[in-house]
């Protein structure tokens, strides 16, 4: 995907991922205040998601913190600053987002104005979309760099294959008929339920709760907070089968649905501005991207369904040796991977909390948000 689609996608990643996460089995279990939540109308989980699909929330602003724990070791040492890289660099800084606790500024005025800051002490690193022009902007090193979003526009230019303003043909074109195809889409792999109410950034919120019913997968729940006045989703909680802290942790501890002050950006006096994004870099942990022999990966089979989809890809290359791996990289993968074997041979898993990805010797990779003991079990099976 080119920059430009990247960005605009990125307009729509809340409300898309909200109702990915609902496009399974729906329970139409009311909602039930706990003491101390906020005392709202009962809700059907069916209600709700038609309530997110019908909000129109335009115009937002507030206080953003995530807090991410993969189980990944510490990235130090393996990201930025190689190759003479700048530190305003997107594809660099938004990895710090992988691991710990960080808090952000959001601000959004339609679709064509919004403004992400990451806050880092008194420094600050923000990503703006204003209008026609894009920018990315570190404080500390007062480095900057700008595009112009060559992006279909409103107005009758052709967006996505379509007209601008007129609906695509087989969408629903209301949140009922909306709520009613997840229904239809409903494969029995999932139990989604109205889990209460919470105060969320000082507004009353529903929880919806999305529960696999497989067993394998490494989701325990996911939980999404939604704003009981507008259906606006305000916290994002996904938790692993391993316990402890929540793998995404994301939400509002501030927010203001008032339109945002008008503040167009300039590069400050005396700011390094690069004209256009960095294309075609390797911007992985320094030294996974010298990795050669992949091999095709086109011929990927998908094994099982739901949550414990596993995806397999036949490189057509052995692992490599451990002679001809960097040793930035070997110290890294070691402290992610596992030797394990069986009927399939030997190969190494490699685990996070959430995503595991089992690569053989003879150079297949089994990958999906399952158990060690899926991958190796779907390995086994050959298949």
């Amino acid at each position: 995907m080119a920059p430009n689609e990247n960005r605009r996608a990125s307009r729509y990643v809340v409300p898309v991922a909200v109702a990915a996460v609902a496009a399974a089995t729906i329970g139409l279990v009311p909602a039930l205040a706990a003491s101390g939540d906020p005392d709202l109308p009962e809700i059907t989980a069916q209600e709700l998601v038609e309530k997110i699909a019908a909000s129109d929330t335009q115009a937002l602003s507030g206080t953003f913190k995530i807090s991410t724990d993969l189980g990944l070791p510490s990235f130090a040492g393996l990201t930025g600053g190689a190759g003479g890289s700048s530190s305003a660099d997107p594809q660099e800084r938004l990895t710090e987002l992988f691991s710990g606790t960080h808090t952000l500024r959001l601000a959004a005025d339609g679709p064509d104005r919004q403004k992400v800051t990451l806050l880092d002490g008194s420094d600050e690193y923000s990503l703006i979309h204003d209008g026609d022009d894009v920018w990315a902007y570190d404080s500390k090193s007062n480095e900057a760099y700008h595009e112009k979003d060559g992006g279909p526009k409103d107005g009758g230019h052709e967006t996505g294959g379509h007209k601008a303003g007129e609906k695509p043909e087989n969408l629903p074109s209301t949140p009922k008929e909306l709520a009613d195809e997840i229904l239809k889409a409903a494969d029995g792999t999932t139990s989604i339920t109205v889990g209460g109410t919470a105060k969320v950034a000082g507004r009353d919120a529903y929880q919806l709760v999305v529960k696999p019913k497989q067993s394998g997968s490494t989701v325990e729940s996911v939980k999404v907070a939604v704003d009981a006045a507008t259906g606006t989703p305000l916290k994002f909680t996904l938790s692993s089968t391993e316990g402890g802290k929540p793998v995404v942790d994301a939400g509002f501890t501030k927010i203001d649905f008032g339109k945002p002050a008008a503040s167009a950006f300039a590069a400050p006096k005396g700011a390094k501005v690069t004209e256009g994004f960095p294309e075609g870099e390797d911007k992985g942990p320094q030294g996974l991207g010298d990795l050669t022999g992949l091999g095709d990966l086109s011929g990927t089979n998908v094994i099982g369904e739901g949550w414990t989809t596993i995806a397999k890809l036949d490189t057509g290359a052995p692992a490599p040796k451990d002679s001809e791996v960097p040793a930035e990289a070997k110290g890294f993968l070691d402290a992610l991977g596992d030797k394990v074997t069986g009927k399939f041979g030997s190969g190494t898993v490699f685990k996070t909390k959430l995503v595991n990805a089992l690569m053989t010797d003879d150079g297949k990779v089994y990958v999906g948000a399952v158990t060690q003991d899926a991958l190796v079990d779907a390995a086994n099976a050959g298949r």
